[in-house]
């Protein structure tokens, strides 16, 4: 590994030595000391500190790139899966590309329309990495029109300093045309047309003494996108052929997803309507593997991203590849100033409401099906069984160039028999949660910022509380800008049926900002629970201690 990191690294310098390209990149450190407390079950690890750093490198040349990024877990902090070990390279890659073709070798992160059939993509916050090692080729051999071919392993683990791939190979292949752009007589032609079809497939040698495993697996399928003054339209349907796993336990069920997107927007409004049906799409390069790793292919959830703590922390949901039909819509709208509503300043509202239900799965005449295919689903066929709902609105409001203030309400149902969000709890968790955040700007370089946040939960029907009752958030943020801001945060599970439980987590955070280098600290207690992003989550345990951290980009 190390004449590996040596040999790159010594590439990139010799290349911006002997020619005049350039190079930027980021760089970022999290270091963490922990302490045990028994009142939140944090531990304390053997290590007692702990430590993630990577550096990201690119170097561009006219038509000639290159990049790397180095990856250090000394060990890793806590929540991070246990494939993330040691230090070394962890992605690096060479490319030339000019208006007719752009080929890359080595590390590929790539989507295809909405990644319902492939996605290769890095997030450090989730601890998720399932890049593409191989060659990616991109041709354009006439105007609007884009073709993509890409082969190569996924990465499974970093481990001691190496990256360790998956057992199964990736092939795929994707075409895009925009018929506005390659057809003249379209060119003004008032309907924007964008159509779109791909094909990825995987190899694993089959090594179940106990079936007949298929070798190779494809999916394939098409998108367009039509764009017609305000609105515009963008569907997408991908079918998975069999694809027996430990997901879906090793049945033979083929699958499928569809997402389709419908918006409309003008000046001071905006509106969104989604739909997504899915069943039996788990694509992974590695059919016994579990959790997030080596998936090819990712489900956009259809549901609201929150910001605020409560509401994103404590019952975030994560897709279900095995099956799930979701609906979404989205209202924003801005009364403007003057009116009678919008007052001096202005007023926006906004509206929210996504549901996700069980698909129906019609199993008549499946019974002892000797090919293990063990029923059959239409397309947003769906049950009325509730996995998700989500009912918000907020209301901002700008009362003068000094003070702002934002009112949000939040209605959260989740099946917690699904999404196992709690150990604590069965069935529905039905929770109620108000915000009021305020602003107020004290003078050009200070300003203070508050946000005051309850979770009350439904009782169940036998009148007992589920899961661990009520909560409140406080957060107070002060910033003297453009260096520093103070911050202090707590939340306190005050309605805990255990009163031993009812534990406040305060947490402190202060930082430094010049130009792009951030440093912060913090220090307190931080609940366990999952960290979501799109519909990816993974589980942050307890933990109390200090939080050093580091960013700075070039």
């Amino acid at each position: 590994m190390t004449k590996s990191f040596l040999l790159v690294t010594a590439t990139l310098i010799s290349l911006s030595y002997f020619s005049q390209g350039s190079f930027t990149g980021n760089i970022e450190s999290t270091f963490q000391y922990l302490n045990a407390d028994s009142v939140i079950g944090a531990n304390q690890p053997p290590e007692k500190a702990l430590l993630n750093s990577y550096m990201n490198v690119f170097y561009t040349n006219g038509k000639f790139r290159a990049g790397m990024r180095a990856e250090s877990y000394l060990p890793r902090i806590q929540g991070y899966p246990d494939r993330f070990d040691g230090t070394g390279i962890g992605m690096r890659y060479v490319g030339y590309g000019n208006d007719f073709v752009d080929v890359t070798l080595g590390s590929i992160y790539e989507q295809f329309g909405s990644g319902l059939a492939l996605r290769a993509y890095e997030d450090r916050a989730l601890g998720y990495d399932n890049v593409l090692d191989g060659i990616r080729l991109i041709v354009r051999p006439y105007k609007g029109v884009t073709l993509k071919s890409i082969y190569g392993y996924q990465r499974l683990t970093f481990r001691e300093g190496r990256v360790e791939r998956s057992d199964g190979i990736v092939r795929a292949i994707d075409a895009e045309i925009n018929l506005n752009e390659s057809f003249p007589k379209l060119k003004d032609f008032p309907l924007g047309i964008v159509l779109g079809g791909s094909f990825v497939s995987k190899y694993q040698k089959d090594n179940n003494p106990d079936l007949i495993l298929p070798e190779n697996v494809g999916t394939y399928g098409g998108r367009t996108k039509l764009s017609y003054k305000n609105f515009n339209f963008d569907v997408e349907y991908i079918t998975k052929e069999q694809d027996p796993s430990s997901d879906n336990l090793y049945n033979y069920n083929w699958g499928h997803a569809c997402v389709f997107n419908l918006t409309y927007t003008k000046k001071g409004l905006g509106i969104l309507f989604s739909g997504k049906s899915v069943d039996n799409m788990s694509f992974r390069s590695d059919r016994t593997k579990d959790l997030q790793d080596v998936f090819i292919n990712y489900l956009p959830s259809l549901n609201k991203t929150h910001t605020y703590n409560l509401v994103s922390t404590l019952y975030p949901y994560a897709t279900q590849p095995l099956g799930e039909v979701a609906y979404q819509v989205d209202v924003l709208y801005t009364f403007k100033k003057g009116t009678k509503l919008g007052g001096k300043t202005g007023l926006t509202l906004s509206a929210n409401v996504s549901t996700t239900f069980e698909p129906i799965r019609h199993t008549t005449g499946f019974a002892g099906n000797q090919n293990r295919v063990n029923y059959k689903t239409v397309p947003f066929d769906k049950s009325d069984s509730l996995y998700w709902r989500d009912i918000n609105f907020n209301i901002t409001k700008k009362i003068n160039k000094q003070f702002n203030f934002i009112v949000s309400y939040f209605n959260i149902n989740i099946n917690n028999d699904v999404a196992k969000i709690s150990n604590d709890a069965s069935g529905i968790i039905a929770s109620h949660i108000g915000v009021v955040e305020l602003a107020y700007k004290i003078n050009t370089k200070n300003s203070i910022r508050a946000e005051f946040q309850g979770l009350f939960l439904r009782k169940k029907a036998d009148g007992t509380i589920n899961d661990k009752g009520d909560w409140a958030t406080v957060l107070v943020e002060y910033t003297i800008s453009p260096n520093y801001f103070f911050s202090f945060m707590n939340q306190y599970n005050f309605g805990n049926p255990s009163t031993e439980k009812r534990v406040h987590y305060p947490i402190i955070t202060c930082g430094y900002i010049r130009e792009a280098t951030r440093f912060t600290v913090s220090y307190g207690r931080q609940r366990a629970g999952l960290f979501c992003v799109g519909g990816v989550c993974r589980f942050v345990p307890a933990n109390n201690g200090l939080t050093l951290s580091f960013t700075q980009s070039f």
